[in-house]
């Protein structure tokens, strides 16, 4: 749908082209993690929350829209989405000095997509579009190497050997370590790392965008140091960075669950420093 692009060019958050090379790193997680991400959000709706995507989704779940957006930024009709995945952070700069990308990143589009659907005049249509990009983008900013460098598209040009075959760092993050920490259905892992308890679940949610991705933006500087190029990654590796990888995942299941309860429950009150979508 055209109108959010249009809507963000007014607003000058959209004009022009940002290291087209970026779109190297369009993909977050892999289909697994974004499932994983949707459904742990999926558990903790409050039921007006549930009500309210259900209805947005005619009866499909999160999980059913959650990758969605990787393909569709690739069509023509979205391909303004396309550096909506990540915001770049680059060795020598901090997160409040990167550079802002001309089409729009992960964050201004998630600021976009919650004011959609907090705004009660916004159609049903637009708001379903929101939803969709909200769900998945989410999940992308979990994904460290999304705030991770443009000098080197978020780990694409930085080449390693995973246990002996020739790959990328940004591609180990997005599949190959998730896949190798736990054989488990996106269910399964729901199942196996979504035990907070409410004390955890406040620290988790505590915060808003900018600090959800500064968090990001730490774990991935602490990446590029672990993982040199030409680094063969095996066994240990992949035992070292499993439970970072389950924290991601939670973390971001529970705050999308978090956005999404303040947006359409009026009496949610989950515990978190945010309380209204405009505070995100």
């Amino acid at each position: 749908m055209r109108l959010i692009a249009t809507t963000l060019k007014k607003r000058g958050l959209a004009c022009g082209m940002f290291l087209a090379g970026c779109a190297l790193s369009a993909l977050a997680w892999s289909q697994k993690g974004h499932d994983v991400t949707a459904y742990i959000a999926e558990q903790h709706l409050t039921p007006a929350a549930a009500a309210a995507v259900d209805s947005l989704f005619d009866g499909h779940s999160l999980v059913y829209w959650s990758n969605w957006l990787d393909n569709a930024s690739h069509t023509p009709e979205y391909a303004y989405s396309k550096t909506w995945h990540y915001n770049n952070v680059d060795a020598n700069e901090t997160f409040e000095t990167r550079k802002n990308a001309p089409d729009g990143d992960a964050i201004t589009a998630l600021r976009y997509t919650i004011g959609i659907l907090a705004d009660p005049a916004k159609a049903k249509d637009e708001k379903t579009l929101a939803l969709k990009m909200l769900t998945h983008i989410m999940g992308d900013i979990h994904q460290p190497l999304h705030m991770g460098h443009a000098t080197d598209y978020g780990g694409n040009t930085i080449k390693v050997k995973y246990f002996g075959r020739d790959t990328n760092l940004h591609s180990v993050w997005d599949n190959s370590l998730p896949e190798s920490s736990h054989k488990w259905s996106y269910t399964e892992w729901q199942q196996q790392i979504d035990r907070a308890n409410p004390t955890e679940q406040k620290l988790l949610i505590s915060g808003n965008i900018d600090d959800w991705a500064k968090q990001s933006v730490a774990i991935a500087a602490d990446i590029y140091d672990f993982f040199p190029n030409g680094k063969n990654i095996s066994y240990n590796d992949v035992a070292h960075w499993a439970p970072v990888i389950e924290n991601q995942f939670l973390k971001g299941g529970l705050r999308l669950a978090h956005v999404l309860n303040t947006i359409f429950d009026a009496g949610y009150s989950g515990g978190g420093t945010v309380t209204r979508p405009e505070q995100f």
